[in-house]
């Protein structure tokens, strides 16, 4: 089961990334739209908009990354963190369902339990 947590930590901290880049290109986007429209209004809300849209998906994504660094440390805190984070990226159809499907699989098993539930012996980074 090891093996499963160190993919659901790639993973978790991969989808954090994704979602980091896909904030800043709608900021990018729509502050470049902004700038090359000629109406005010334009010009003020849509950069306005962006830095709000980026600001949410940094919020959404920083749990996932922060997590996904806890599993590869074997921390408690971070498998209980990511069953939660999985709950709620079943709402995200297709990719989100699959990944929180195979996680909430992964991480509830007696085995992944057990190997939270002792020291590690050794610290992945």
């Amino acid at each position: 089961m090891e093996k499963h947590v160190n993919v659901i930590a790639a993973l978790q901290i991969g989808f954090g990334i994704f979602g980091m880049v896909m904030g800043i290109a709608i900021l990018v986007i729509l502050s470049t739209i902004g700038v090359l429209v000629s109406d005010k209004d334009a010009n003020l809300i849509l950069p306005l908009i962006g830095n709000i849209i980026a600001a949410f998906f940094f919020l959404l994504s920083i749990p996932g990354i922060i997590a996904g660094i806890g599993l590869m440390k074997h921390k408690e805190w971070a498998r209980i963190l990511t069953l939660i984070l999985s709950v709620i990226n079943l709402l995200n159809f297709p990719l989100g369902t699959a990944l929180g499907v195979y996680c909430i699989w992964a991480l509830v098993q007696d085995e992944t339990v057990a190997l939270f539930s002792q020291a590690p012996t050794h610290v992945m980074i």
